[in-house]
């Protein structure tokens, strides 16, 4: 049933002008905000809500401090279409500080840090980019003369929230392996308090996009899990709604890259595939605005399990996951099943041999049932024939 709400602002000149900023159309603007609703499980309605907010709110400031990474989330988010880069900067939210976007740089860029921050005092909303390294008081990473640590603590005093935004971020991704030796850490251990992560190695920009909506819209971040990941995006297993599922559950595995079944699109699971343990939206929004199959393991490689802590940087790709639902059952065909080369000769001469026997046994059975069945018969009539003599 179409939500008439939405239908209604169809009319607003907010919402035209809103488009026109967005170099979208007033249907297709409208269409983006139902698709962000429904992408954060909202319920009916709440896509008028999300329209609006976009169309009318002022935009949150967003404060984006760059650490220990490789700066693949921020290009993940250069590569986002509906809207694009520059629209979601100027029109939704307002990026006011961003070492690797920012034309300007040194002094420059760090006033602008310190204005935005003072002109938002509890608005803006801080996104930490990198882990942070806290070995020797933090001394591995410097900007503008001051660590990490003490970047991280000054900016998030303030903030309205902090979202730590792929998994280095979230909990120290790949420079936190061992043997660790910048003692790399993820935000929320660092501030010792509990922080929206976005993990994944990039994560996808609509995964942040829509949080900040969400925190747009109602004034407050979505819904999270115990590891602080938006419930929308990482509360269900890759394996779940996996293109490759079905072979799985019918036991066809890829056994190495090349093979017949990794091109035949089989499952990934013998490779090392960590979809079975690892939450995550991939398989369902995929990767950069480019229509099927952008996705690791469309493109036939497994999942490496980068939104999982403990997972991602951690297990060896070749490594079997644990799996967290379906087991494949020891009863499915085998990878390879031998082609049979019918009966031989003594074969068939068994196979005859058992079957006359069977026969014959059959009709010496029905034999002996009928001379038993007479028997019976003959017995009945002599008693009959005794009882009558008896009574005359």
């Amino acid at each position: 049933m179409a939500n008439t709400e939405l239908i209604a602002l169809e009319r607003d000149e907010r919402i035209s002008a809103a488009a026109r900023r967005l170099s979208m159309s007033r249907r297709e603007f409208l269409q983006f905000c139902a698709a962000l609703s429904a992408t954060l499980g909202l319920p009916q309605g709440a896509d008028a809500a999300v329209a609006e907010a976009v169309a009318v709110k002022k935009r949150p400031s967003v404060i984006w401090l760059h650490f220990q990474d490789c700066t693949g989330c921020t290009e993940s988010m250069l590569r986002a279409e509906h809207p694009t880069l520059e629209k979601l900067i100027l029109d939704v939210i307002s990026l006011d500080y961003h070492e690797t976007l920012f034309a300007a740089s040194g002094h420059q860029v760090e006033a602008a840090r310190l204005k935005a921050m003072a002109e938002n005092k509890g608005q803006y909303i801080l996104v930490v980019e990198g882990s942070i390294p806290t070995r020797d008081n933090g001394i591995y990473c410097k900007v503008g003369g001051k660590t990490a640590m003490e970047l991280t603590k000054e900016c998030a005093a303030d903030a309205a929230a902090v979202i730590a935004i792929g998994s280095c971020a979230s909990w120290g991704g790949m420079p936190s392996t061992d043997p660790n030796p910048t003692e790399a850490k993820g935000v929320a251990a660092v501030l010792g308090k509990p922080v929206v992560t976005i993990p994944g190695c990039p994560p996808n920009p609509y995964n942040f996009l829509s949080t900040v909506v969400h925190f747009l819209t109602f004034g407050k971040l979505p819904e999270v899990d115990s590891l602080g990941r938006p419930k929308f995006a990482y509360s269900r297993l890759i394996h779940e709604n996996c293109e490759r599922r079905a072979h799985f559950d019918a036991g066809r595995f890829a056994m190495q890259f090349g093979d017949a079944g990794h091109r035949q699109g089989f499952c990934l699971y013998k490779l090392g595939c960590k979809g079975p343990e690892t939450y995550a939206n991939c398989s369902v929004i995929m990767f950069g605005d480019a229509g099927a199959g952008t996705w690791p393991v469309s493109c036939g490689h497994p999942c490496i399990g980068c939104t999982e802590q403990g997972v991602g940087f951690q297990k060896p790709i070749h490594t079997l996951a644990k799996l967290k639902s379906v087991e494949p059952s020891a009863f499915l065909p085998r990878i390879v099943e031998e082609k049979g080369i019918g009966a031989t000769v003594g074969a068939a001469a068994l196979l005859a041999a058992v079957a006359g026997a069977a026969a014959g046994a059959g009709a010496m059975t029905a034999r002996n049932l009928g001379l038993s069945h007479q028997a019976e018969e003959a017995e009945r009539a002599k008693q009959n024939k005794t009882s009558s003599s008896a009574e005359v």
